[in-house]
């Protein structure tokens, strides 16, 4: 089965195969994670980003590949979650750089293509680690430039692609020891081929596999918020049409007006909030929270025609939007709040936890964390939310800082990520905020503080393996201290106490301990009690943090 020139039909369908075959395959991926804990995400996230970016391409009726290329990229972009998403995002971005302006592809286009989309991706990681979906997909495009070379046929490529790319896939555990440690391969190049194989199927001309464990994404977003939904009182809702739209840009008739993003951004401003615009030459993607939606459609229609229209009703469905929570705003829809100089964006999961960080001044709390990645279009809207000129931000997960990056690239606000990887970092940032400060000095005292906390946590595993000479049996319970299991027991309070006394040390002076949804008061006593007795001079604090996943979050200062 031989094809010789890639079109943009052609191309669509393989991104439809490919997210089918990633949601086919999602559970699996997620079971791949190193840590035996029950947040394995990895395949949702890459499962819910490149759902957003199929669901551009199949709303473009174009044939050329350059524009679906974009498309596809475009909705990767905004619907990214986690480092292994946001990592798939600047792969196919570098990809549509690569074949922008085309409307055909030969096999060696097709190739390079994806090296560029390679060169992309590490440049967007910070400190790149070998063994993992880059690895993959470095190894996939250096080999399908040399088979490009030889052949003609983008068929046989992308069936190299696919063969090379499971080859490096399993050669990821002799580059990262921790995945030989668990005898897993990494699970972001797992994902990245099961993408490569819905693609090569669609070429094939396979019919899209069906099973009952693809959910769709509607579904994925519900199990993700487990039971930590964010409750609005519908009265609080100050705008109430979430409006999305986009405008395919009209530069050839006369009457339209030269676009300018930033114009077009500063008029929608003031009829609401939650304002995301993102732009290229040909397309211009909108959400604003209105009282009028039809005037946000008025002014758009004035640079183009308007496609992918969606306007719902906020109060009706008394919707509990992610991020939009910001200070109590007027009801007079004419009312525009100033903006304030600083806003800080949180991210955490329990009700308990939020209203802690909303105490201590955050101004905006996004639902998320382990098992529920915020997207980067949850982010900027939560950035957009808080009214204010220079937004901190605090992942406070190390697989949320990535898409809190690419957040801050296509929104007006100054931002500033702190690299907080735990809640008792976010918890230690935010204290070390000062209103009074510059940006600046801001910056250095709330990275500083991070370092000055250390972060436990208990919680049960979900396999048996073996990690750093710990033997972890399924339905044990685990301490883990920043990132490393260092305990592993039968019983739940074993557990947490081997933990507090590998975390105390003569420097330590105060404890924090966030009880977990599933951890009794019994059970907290019991733990606090221990620590009062064992280290006296030491101050305890407890909060009802009311968190899923983890019984206890525990820190240490």
């Amino acid at each position: 089965m031989s094809l010789k020139v890639l079109d943009g039909k052609k191309f669509s369908a393989m991104v439809q195969q490919g997210a089918a075959n990633l949601a086919k395959n999602r559970a699996m991926i997620d079971a791949l994670n190193v840590f035996p804990v029950p947040d394995g995400d990895t395949g949702t996230n890459m499962s819910l980003t490149i759902v957003a970016g199929s669901k551009e391409v199949e709303n473009n009726p174009s044939s050329e590949i350059g524009i679906i290329a974009n498309a596809f990229s475009r909705g990767l972009l905004m619907g990214a979650r986690g480092n292994s998403g946001v990592i798939l995002s600047q792969l196919f971005r570098g990809f549509a750089k690569a074949v922008e302006g085309k409307k055909t592809l030969l096999s060696v286009e097709f190739a390079r293509a994806f090296e560029n989309g390679v060169e992309t991706a590490y440049k967007a990681v910070m400190k790149p680690i070998e063994g993992t979906i880059l690895t993959v997909a470095k190894d996939a495009a250096r080999h399908a430039v040399k088979m490009a070379k030889k052949t003609d046929d983008i068929h046989l490529v992308m069936s190299e692609i696919v063969q090379e790319a499971k080859r490096s896939l399993n050669r990821t555990p002799d580059l990262l020891p921790v995945l030989k440690e668990v005898g897993v391969v990494d699970s972001g190049g797992q994902g990245l081929v099961a993408v490569y194989e819905g693609f090569l199927n669609a070429l094939e001309g396979k019919e899209p596999a069906v099973s009952d464990s693809a959910p769709s994404m509607q579904e994925m977003v519900n199990s993700m918020h487990h039971k930590a939904q964010l409750h609005m009182k519908t009265e609080d809702i100050q705008y109430g049409y979430c409006t999305e739209f986009m405008v395919k840009l009209d530069k050839n008739k006369a009457n339209k007006l030269s676009f300018s993003e930033e114009r077009f951004r500063n008029e929608l401003s003031r009829h609401g909030d939650s304002l995301l615009v993102v732009s290229d030459d040909e397309l211009v993607k909108v959400h604003i929270h209105t009282e009028k939606p039809g005037d946000m459609l008025n002014i758009g229609q004035r640079y183009g025609s308007l496609i992918n229209l969606k306007i719902e009703n906020m109060r009706e469905q008394h919707s509990a939007i992610v991020g939009q929570e910001s200070a109590e705003r007027s009801n007079d829809p004419t009312f525009k709040q100033e903006k304030k100089a600083y806003g800080i964006v949180t991210v955490a999961m329990g009700s308990g936890i939020r209203d802690l960080f909303q105490s201590l001044g955050a101004s905006s709390v996004l639902e998320g964390g382990q098992t529920m990645n915020p997207s980067t279009e949850d982010i900027a809207r939560a950035i957009s939310g808080t009214h204010a000129k220079t937004v901190f931000v605090l992942p406070n997960n190390s697989n949320i800082i990535m898409a809190a990056e690419q957040a801050a690239s296509v929104v007006d606000e100054e931002v500033v990520i702190i690299p907080t990887k735990t809640i008792p970092q976010g918890i230690a940032a935010l204290l070390a905020f000062n209103p009074s400060d510059n940006t600046a000095a801001n910056q250095s005292k709330m990275a500083n503080a991070i370092h000055e906390v250390k972060t436990g946590q208990v919680t049960v595993a979900v396999r048996n393996t073996s990690i750093e000479g710990v033997e972890i049996k399924k339905g044990d319970y685990m301490g883990i201290q920043d990132g490393k299991i260092i305990a592993s027991k039968e019983e739940k309070h074993e557990a947490a106490i081997e933990l507090v006394k590998q975390m105390i040390d003569d420097d330590s002076e105060i404890v924090s301990i966030f009880a977990g949804e599933d951890a009794t008061e019994e059970q907290t006593d019991q733990l606090v009690s221990f620590i009062e007795e064992q280290f006296p001079d030491l101050e305890v604090e407890v909060h009802s943090g009311k968190q899923p996943i983890y019984d206890y979050i525990i820190s240490v200062e």
